[in-house]
């Protein structure tokens, strides 16, 4: 195919990807303002108050709210279309192969957001609103305040997605279950380095609760890869 229908190619899936988003967008925009307020009375309690700074605050947290929640729910088209255009160029059962991939991407999204709620979410901002009042007093802010809540569940829908992207990276080629191996102790160092950066409160524990299902993840992936590299290579030989 040459550079031209590459690039169409590229453009049309983006479009896709680009008006699913927005499409799911629009439907979130409504309900996000009842979300909003459920949001802050789960994780903040009906004792502390947001406060809007500009007439445009609460627009731009529903919006957010509206946009993050459309790449969650859209995690599948985007899979899909980012391997379709990437995966033919490798192997030539190219649907059976997203298909495969894709399809559990709602589910590791959902774990993620869960995990964030149970083990996360509630432990970052009791750690911040403690840390902020030995110095200042609270008054939080409706966006900057709901717009960490909604980052901290972005992020671990997004973090769940390895398994299915190092699978997917492995049926292509790209890794296999000795190179992961071998890189271990360099994943465990970056996935630490990562705990610590995104733990707010620079306590051990929420390092260890923020980097460690990380790397249970990437365990996860190669023994995952491990079980599934032997039907691949039934598959090549019946090929």
């Amino acid at each position: 195919m040459p550079l031209t229908e590459h690039l169409r190619e590229l453009r049309q899936r983006l479009v896709v990807t680009l008006v699913t988003i927005a499409v799911i967008a629009v439907g979130l925009f409504w309900p996000a303002q009842y979300a909003i307020l459920w949001l802050k009375n789960e994780y903040l309690g009906p004792s502390i108050d947001l406060n809007a700074f500009s007439p445009t605050d609460v627009i731009f947290t529903e919006f957010k709210f509206s946009l993050y929640g459309a790449i969650v729910l859209g995690l599948p088209v985007i899979v899909y279309q980012t391997w379709m255009f990437v995966v033919p160029a490798f192997h030539p059962k190219t649907r059976r192969i997203v298909y495969g991939y894709t399809a559990p991407s709602i589910f590791l999204a959902a774990a993620g957001i869960a995990f964030c709620h149970f083990f996360i979410i509630h432990r970052v901002l009791t750690a911040l609103i403690g840390i902020t009042s030995v110095v200042a007093k609270e008054t939080f802010g409706v966006e900057p305040t709901l717009n960490i809540i909604l980052l901290s569940f972005l992020a671990f829908a997004l973090v769940f997605q390895t398994p299915m992207i190092m699978v997917a990276l492995a049926r292509i080629g790209l890794v296999n279950v000795a190179f992961l191996r071998k890189n271990r102790r360099y994943a465990l160092m970056g996935i630490l380095l990562a705990g610590g950066f995104l733990a707010p409160d620079a306590s051990p524990v929420t390092m260890m609760l923020i980097s460690g299902p990380m790397y249970v993840l990437y365990e996860a992936s190669i023994w995952i890869i491990l079980v599934l590299e032997k039907s691949w290579k039934k598959d090549a030989a019946r090929a």
